[in-house]
């Protein structure tokens, strides 16, 4: 077997929340990467069913070796989880758990060769699928230097932004930024000292909205969390695991809504929506890792769990 080189995060927590209620269940894990969450759960809980879902077919190859032992308790989806759930075929069982961990996978970062990563000189890729879409070269190599601006700015809040495309784009005048050791110098001689002497890579602001948005994490996201719930069995649980407060803000405002008793808009003259709440959230706020995990798993340290149960009542599902 490949070596194993992320360790999930809030494990026992996402455990002990989303533990089986009851035997023979479905659970549906939407980011499998090197199937460690599932790992655990089968492990844990005998009678689990699970279904691995991912897009890279190179990680989800080790995440199959390694859940191999579980035999056909584990199935396997290679694609998007957004488009997993909304061709869910809705005669066949509903999961009663879904697991979404947001964050990439270390594999992704250490083993995959696409530059996810300043630390290595490789190809500036980012795609999680390599077969599809844009790499992050492509977007950085077609963007006008305000389209570029905006987008480092509204997936990473990076407040460099301007300087900072403005640098790319003089760059690329001179040729293609094609790896990730030129676009980092880049990124790095258009911010003030001060700030690359800062807590943090003065590029990884840059690198994190790149990646986002070469593999449409945010834009995804919304569709992803309505596709889940609502393939969810009602009384079943979906957890959430965010990396950062982009994603965060718009799993907490989903969760809001859906526990909402009235769903409509404001401007709406009359309730449609039946005025009753859709799920009940078992989170009251944000549940963080512990100090101990931290320490042994740094990664860990941005990493927050949300969790809701879908409402079942006596006029059925919703």
């Amino acid at each position: 077997m490949q070596d194993i080189v992320h360790t999930p995060v809030l494990l026992e927590e996402t455990l002990s929340y989303l533990a089986p209620r009851s035997e023979g269940e479905l659970m549906v894990d939407g980011t499998l990467g090197e199937g460690g969450h599932s790992y655990a759960f089968l492990s844990r809980f005998p009678s689990l069913r699970i279904v691995g879902v991912d897009a890279d077919p190179d990680i989800q190859k080790i995440a199959r070796e390694r859940l191999a032992p579980f035999g056909d308790r584990i199935h396997f989806y290679n694609g998007w989880s957004h488009d997993f759930f909304a061709d869910l075929d809705a005669d066949i069982k509903r999961p009663d758990t879904i697991l979404l961990d947001l964050g990439v996978s270390v594999f992704h970062y250490e083993k995959s060769g696409r530059g996810f990563s300043f630390r290595k000189d490789e190809a500036l890729d980012m795609r999680i699928d390599p077969e599809s879409g844009n790499s992050a070269a492509d977007l950085i190599s077609s963007l006008s230097e305000k389209d570029l601006a905006d987008l480092i700015y509204a997936n990473a809040e990076e407040r460099f932004s301007r300087r900072i495309a403005r640098a790319i784009v003089e760059a690329r005048g001179r040729g293609r930024i094609g790896t990730t050791a030129a676009l980092a110098a880049i990124v790095e001689s258009a911010v003030p000292a001060q700030y690359r002497r800062g807590p943090i890579h003065a590029a990884t602001r840059t690198f994190q909205a790149l990646r986002i948005a070469v593999n449409g994490e945010l834009s995804r996201l919304q569709e992803l969390l309505e596709a889940a719930f609502r393939a969810l069995e009602p009384g079943g649980r979906m957890g959430v695991i965010t990396f950062h407060s982009l994603e965060d803000r718009i799993v907490k405002n989903f969760f809001r809504e859906k526990n909402k008793d009235c769903t409509c808009p404001s401007e709406a003259p009359i309730c449609t929506c039946g005025g009753r709440r859709s799920l009940n959230i078992l989170t009251r706020k944000a549940v963080a890792p512990s100090e101990a995990e931290i320490r042994a798993n740094p990664p860990s340290r941005s990493a927050k769990l949300r969790v809701a149960e879908k409402v079942l009542d006596e006029d059925g599902p919703r």
